[in-house]
């Protein structure tokens, strides 16, 4: 006999709207590994059903129809509908959340003049779908890459959505800086916070120790006091996290599929949810009111505290010569990127 808390539970799941969650790309590698997590409820709740939309390119259906079948296959009570699709009317209607995966990659010969047009085009087709389509609420994160200019461009294509609730994917460099850190101080990632990645999700990033904090011995330490290796923490950690992509490609022939989808995991689930108090995660925002000296109109990574579904950007730390130089360098980049890619935009 089902338990008083096993009905309730159950009405519950049964009388609960479904999150409509597009994600594009949908055939790749990182939503491979990601689709699983968003529909056990990873993401946006253990009692939130679930409508997954999974938009891809003509050619790819096939596989489509492959990956509906294992998501049939595992069975999972969240899950209420997935929906594949190649056609934008579909895939961006009534939408609570988008996770644009798919974009161009960078081909061999390609310049990045060209990646940004291909790009460009793109993005402005699916935030013209989003402004036709989708609610005017809806949560975007944009990981196709170059992830910063790309949600740029699909928030000036989307205008009657607020810039607010676009963002890109710099959650896997956080993820990767934190985790950097805890190796070196052997201990568990979860002990060590406020990490920063400033700027572009590119070689140009900035993971920015300077405020991070390593719990040890259950005293919260300064991360220079934690590593003891200034040398370190100013040189090879940066570079280490700038190429860590690179460095998976090298190993694996692949790219960082299973790191990523995690990191879209987080980096969502923490809009829906919020952080925690007293801690901060770096997303990729719309640059507005000159914080931290960024130009305005840029999608830059900031720390960032999340409630009620806004994100607002941590104010008040202080930046030494060393940090400004770097974040500077980062922005000098995206501003270079957003008005090549703004020339393609008005084409």
């Amino acid at each position: 006999m089902l338990s008083k808390l096993a009905v309730f539970l159950y009405v519950v799941l049964q009388s609960a709207e479904p999150v409509r969650v597009l994600v594009t790309g949908a055939a790749g590698q990182i939503a491979y590994s990601l689709l699983f997590g968003i529909a056990k409820g990873d993401v946006f709740g253990k009692d939130q059903p679930i409508t997954l939309i999974l938009l891809d390119i003509t050619p790819m259906l096939p596989v489509l129809d492959g990956v509906v079948m294992e998501l049939q296959d595992c069975a999972l009570p969240l899950l209420r509908e997935v929906i594949p699709t190649d056609k934008e009317e579909v895939a961006f209607k009534d939408l609570d959340a988008a996770i644009l995966v798919g974009s161009m990659p960078r081909r061999e010969g390609m310049e990045r003049k060209d990646l940004l047009k291909a790009n460009v085009a793109i993005f402005k087709s699916q935030g013209a779908a989003l402004e036709k389509y989708a609610k005017k609420t809806v949560k975007v994160l944009v990981v196709g890459n170059p992830a910063n200019t790309n949600c740029l461009i699909a928030a000036k294509s989307a205008p009657s959505i607020p810039k607010e609730n676009f963002s890109c994917l710099t959650r896997l460099d956080h993820n990767r800086a934190r985790s950097q850190v805890a190796m070196r101080c052997g201990v568990p990632a979860t002990q060590v916070k406020n990490v920063i990645i400033w700027g572009n999700h590119s070689s140009t990033q900035y993971p920015d120790v300077h405020h991070c904090k390593v719990n040890m011995a259950g005293s919260d330490l300064a991360c220079f006091d934690a590593v003891k290796d200034d040398d370190w923490l100013k040189g090879a950690f940066i570079s280490t996290v700038q190429q860590r992509g690179a460095a998976v490609i090298a190993a694996r022939k692949l790219s960082s599929a299973m790191s990523a989808a995690k990191a879209i995991c987080d980096h969502m689930r923490d809009i829906w949810s919020g952080t925690p108090e007293g801690e901060f995660v770096s997303m990729g925002v719309y640059s507005s009111s000159n914080s931290y000296g960024v130009a305005e109109d840029l999608i830059y990574s900031f720390p960032v505290h999340i409630k009620d579904k806004q994100w607002k950007i941590v104010d008040g730390l202080a930046i030494n010569d060393f940090s400004r130089g770097k974040m500077d360098a980062t922005a000098a980049e995206l501003v270079e990127e957003r008005d090549t890619a703004v020339t393609f935009l008005s084409a």
